[in-house]
């Protein structure tokens, strides 16, 4: 009989027989219940169990039949009553039949661990990850985030294109303006910069001592100079480093709330974030002490980079991915780039010739 299938099984009795498993074997058993101040199932041969009315649940069953369980019994113990009378005498007796039991599955139990769930993984994405991020990146090596920085690059052409300006006169003035900040920064020799022929206005720092410059920016000042030096000073910080550990870290995350149990997009999703996501907040502070520091090395002005950013995007009407959108600039930083300016000191970065080629570094050649 223990390995017969259910149907097969002899239907309920007038004395009432029903369907018993105990939870320590897949035996079933049929028992007779006797109705007291507990409810009684006795099987010949056998001692009785006593449920109290207070502990029986209902489980879930197929239709047409009381599947019931008991808070005292064994986790896997059930009873199942399919006379419909038998089923509603009991029913009349068990005044908490629907209430979830406490550590046994109940909806109400795996909903709350669920919400638990979910507030554990938020409050690990709003405090756990940044903190992460920033004890981390010290750590990370250079040839590791040179690999990054690799990664977020491809990322960067499949966004904006492949196509570099390299115009002979333009690119030599962009070297020169770059090795002149770069010497200033105290930064390493190995830094790669290019212009980026797009006509978005804007200019990042990449993981691994990358720096883009894009042409729709260079094409509308010439007063750069700021501009890159505060994306040294993100280089020198290893700020993207640190978003590409705190945006790889909070897309894995967020991929296991809404079902991403591989986080395979999180890579994507970090090197994305570093040219549509703005830096924080006290990594634009920092980025701008070093253009500060820069730029009274080379005793050029400080408020420049502020005021050009005003200039560039005030009138954009897609900020979307615009260097403000990327470097949001408030009034407290334009006003210390203010503050801290000085009398300019130390001759032109470039001569006028110089601009003129860099801004035409894009320009077909002949």
């Amino acid at each position: 009989m223990d390995d017969a299938p259910e149907d097969a099984l002899p239907p309920p009795g007038p004395d009432g027989s029903v369907i018993y498993f105990d939870g320590r074997s897949s035996r079933r058993r049929l028992v007779t219940l006797a109705f007291s101040d507990r409810l009684e199932l006795n099987e010949p041969s056998e001692a009785a169990i006593f449920w109290p009315y207070a502990d029986i649940r209902r489980a879930d069953g197929p239709a047409g039949t009381l599947r019931l369980t008991c808070l005292i019994a064994p986790a896997l113990a059930r009873l199942e009553i399919r006379d419909p009378a038998l089923a509603t005498e009991l029913v009349a007796r068990c005044t908490r039949l629907d209430e979830n039991a406490v550590g046994r599955g109940g909806v109400a139990t795996i909903i709350g661990w669920s919400l638990a769930a979910a507030v554990s993984i938020v409050a690990v994405v709003l405090f756990g990850v940044p903190l992460a991020a920033d004890r981390l990146t010290p750590l990370v090596p250079q040839a590791f985030e040179r690999r990054l920085g690799d990664v977020a690059d491809r990322q960067v052409k499949a966004l904006f294109g492949t196509k570099l300006c390299n115009g002979a006169a333009g690119q030599a003035a962009f070297t020169k303006l770059m090795n002149a900040l770069r010497d200033a920064a105290g930064l390493d020799p190995s830094l790669q910069t290019a212009v980026l022929a797009t006509p978005i206005p804007n200019a990042f720092a990449l993981p691994g001592g990358k720096v883009y410059l894009f042409s729709g920016l260079l094409a509308k000042a010439d007063k750069i100079a700021g501009v890159l030096a505060h994306e040294l000073g993100h280089l020198r910080h290893r700020d993207g480093t640190r978003n590409l550990i705190y945006n790889g870290g909070t897309s894995f995350l967020i991929g296991l709330l809404f079902g991403d149990i591989t986080g395979s997009a999180a890579v994507i999703f970090a090197t994305r974030s570093l040219v549509s996501a703005s830096y924080s907040r006290e990594a634009e502070q920092n980025a701008d002490t070093v253009s500060i520091e820069i730029m009274h090395r080379l005793g050029r002005s400080t408020k420049a980079m502020g005021e050009l950013l005003f200039r560039v995007t005030g009138k954009e009407m897609d900020k979307t991915l615009s260097i403000l959108s990327n470097h949001p600039l408030t009034e407290d930083r334009l006003q210390r780039m203010r503050d801290e300016d000085r009398p300019v000191s130390g001759p032109p970065l470039l001569t006028a010739q110089e601009w003129s080629s860099l801004k035409a570094i894009c320009a077909p050649h002949p």
